[in-house]
């Protein structure tokens, strides 16, 4: 649901690129919910999404309020989850490891 929110309905031009919604977990008492990001740039970019998600925390809750029926809708705080750009990195360095220098093999 906050990915399609982030997709659909936030106008924001900071949360642009590629930003992945990883993860939700909510508190026992639902008043807060850690929502993991990954988000493939550099740190300056980094930093000006999270900015337009922090921005964006109140038009979020307001939308979940709309489409999810629950008395409390929890307060969002976002956080960094590099676990894409960590598994790209592996690839990465599989690929070059499975591939032979150029000029050997056939």
């Amino acid at each position: 649901m906050i990915s399609d929110l982030l997709i659909h309905e936030v106008k924001d031009p900071r949360i642009s690129g590629f930003i992945s919604v990883t993860g939700v977990s909510i508190s026992k008492d639902l008043s807060y919910a850690k929502v993991g990001i990954s988000i493939l740039g550099d740190d300056k970019e980094k930093e000006n999404i999270f900015r337009g998600l922090e921005s964006a925390r109140g038009f979020l809750r307001k939308e979940l309020s709309a489409h999810i029926r629950l008395r409390r809708i929890p307060e969002l705080y976002f956080q960094e989850d590099d676990s894409i750009a960590k598994v790209s990195k592996l690839l990465e360095l599989m690929d070059n490891i499975s591939s032979p220098p150029e000029g050997i093999g056939g």
